[in-house]
């Protein structure tokens, strides 16, 4: 076989995988639509996550809240997201926070519960030690007794674990 040959046949095969793996990711990205259109609304998500928030710090909280968004964008309404907050995060969630949390970021997590269902739930032994009962936490805070707690009944519900 001519050199010339050769390399028109083996352009031609190198033609022929790209079209195929064009086809290949078009089949893929339509089975997508087709899944996506097969949901409903009310069905339940097929992704679950929660997040461990427990520090006060601006760009750690800032860091946590980027990333709810982004999973929001990424799944729509097929994610279920919740945010487990003790320690020095429980500040977040405070009607009078004793620390010096950006009021900004407490009206994001506010957003994001009230507008996209994220459950932000407040460690009660955290709110205990500070002396706070449920009328000191924002209104869209879930408390519930042990955090830790929470954690591990979210996770045996097939939520994915996140510690920053």
């Amino acid at each position: 076989m001519s050199n010339a040959r050769r390399r028109f046949l083996t352009g031609l095969s190198a033609a022929g995988a790209l079209f195929g793996f064009s086809s290949v990711a078009q089949a893929a990205e339509a089975k997508k639509e087709i899944k996506k259109a097969e949901r409903f609304p009310g069905d339940p998500p097929e992704h679950k996550i929660v997040y461990q928030l427990n520090h006060a710090e601006w760009e750690y909280i800032e860091h946590i809240l980027n990333s709810i968004s982004a999973m929001l964008t990424k799944y729509e309404d097929n994610v279920s997201i919740a945010v487990v907050v003790f320690g020095a995060g429980i500040h977040l969630l405070a009607k009078n926070p004793k620390r010096d949390i950006p009021a900004i970021l407490r009206q994001r997590a506010e957003s994001q519960a009230k507008n996209y269902g994220v459950k932000y739930i407040a460690c009660g032994n955290t709110m205990k030690t500070l002396g706070w009962e449920k009328s000191d936490m924002l209104d869209f805070a879930q408390v519930e007794e042990v955090g830790a707690a929470a954690l591990m009944e979210l996770q045996e519900k097939g939520y994915a674990y996140l510690a920053w």
